[in-house]
């Protein structure tokens, strides 16, 4: 059995505008010890995918459709008693800038300490060692000093640190990392994902990687998601998303990453801006910026297909690769 198996995943947030559907039909499942990375624009529904497993959505947001599972436990629907028990114990997040997230008038222990005593049964003097401890393991120096420092007086990157000490100090089963370095600059983003990569060895937890850098994904993920407008335009292997791409918009994320390879190259960005989720086309959400676009992606969104075992895309280009070489066959559609 999945550790984590969301299914059909729907919610929604209600404006005054309208109904906007932030994640529309996600499904996914996560084994024990592998890393998924889940990539796209901003907008694309990623983090409220996140979210949604937590359930620490905004008051206007809703789950309205699909099932999460965590170990055969239903989650959606479950109450706040039952997320208590869930949030900490066994799926923690890291958020995008450890600034805010962490109290500016309370010192690094006592944030620490808090969350320990919160979520397990260890004293004042267990949660202290054990908070010294964590912040040994996530490789801060000076531990018992930082215990007592506030967050302002930590750098960027020491910051960061103490959140994934936070998050993993009551030994979660998945771990959320949303964005995890965006807010930090580049030396220190190579530490922190070094960092990460070797607690996920060392402790055999479950990781989500959220971002918009695929480079990112490259260097840590067993399988990718691919987002686009709320749904999942790909999803496969690490291997199958870099070395045979089957969608245009997964594509053109490619192409606008330096590399090695094309030194020398321009770099191609994608044309257009990300849709507006209260204005959705009929057709396929990416059509609209997309170069290679048919008759059928305006006026009909592609089923998911498969690819093989491990790779599915929802590209109707793919469809067309298949009428033309007589894999697939094509009924009563027009993909000219």
């Amino acid at each position: 059995m999945a550790l984590l198996e969301v299914k059909d995943l729907r919610t929604s947030f209600f404006t005054d505008a309208g109904e906007v559907k932030a994640v529309d039909g996600v499904s996914f499942t996560l084994d024990h010890g592998k890393v998924l990375g889940i990539v796209g624009e901003s907008g694309s529904g990623k983090s409220v995918t996140a979210y949604s497993i937590m359930q620490i959505l905004a008051p206007t947001g809703k789950i309205v459709g699909g099932s999460i599972q965590l170990d055969g436990q239903e989650l959606v629907n479950s109450g706040e008693k039952v997320m208590r028990t869930v949030r900490g114990n066994k799926v923690s997040i890291i958020f995008q800038d450890p600034m805010t997230c962490l109290n500016p008038t309370y010192t690094i222990g006592r944030q620490l300490m808090e969350a320990i005593l919160l979520h397990t049964k260890r004293n004042k003097r267990e949660a202290r060692e054990r908070a010294v401890e964590m912040l040994r393991l996530v490789n801060v120096n000076e531990p018992e000093k930082r215990m007592k420092q506030f967050p302002y007086e930590l750098s960027g990157g020491m910051r960061q640190r103490v959140m994934i000490a936070m998050a993993l100090a009551c030994e979660p089963d998945i771990l959320i990392a949303d964005e995890p370095t965006t807010a930090l600059d580049v030396t220190i983003q190579a530490q922190i994902l070094d960092l990460m990569t070797d607690l996920q060895k060392q402790l055999g937890m479950a990781i989500i990687m959220i971002t918009h850098d695929l480079g990112v994904v490259a260097q840590l993920c067993d399988e990718i998601i691919v987002m686009y407008a709320g749904g999942i335009c790909e999803q496969g292997t690490a291997d199958e998303i870099f070395y045979n791409p089957r969608h245009e918009y997964t594509k053109g994320l490619l192409r606008s990453i330096p590399s090695a390879e094309n030194s020398g190259q321009r770099l191609e960005p994608i044309t257009g801006t990300p849709i507006d989720l209260l204005n959705m086309p009929k057709g396929c959400p990416f059509a609209p910026r997309c170069e290679k676009a048919m008759k059928v992606c305006l006026t009909q969104r592609a089923e998911r297909m498969i690819i093989n075992e491990n790779h599915y895309a929802t590209c109707w280009m793919n469809v067309k690769d298949g009428v033309e070489d007589g894999t697939i066959t094509l009924e009563g559609g027009d993909c000219q």
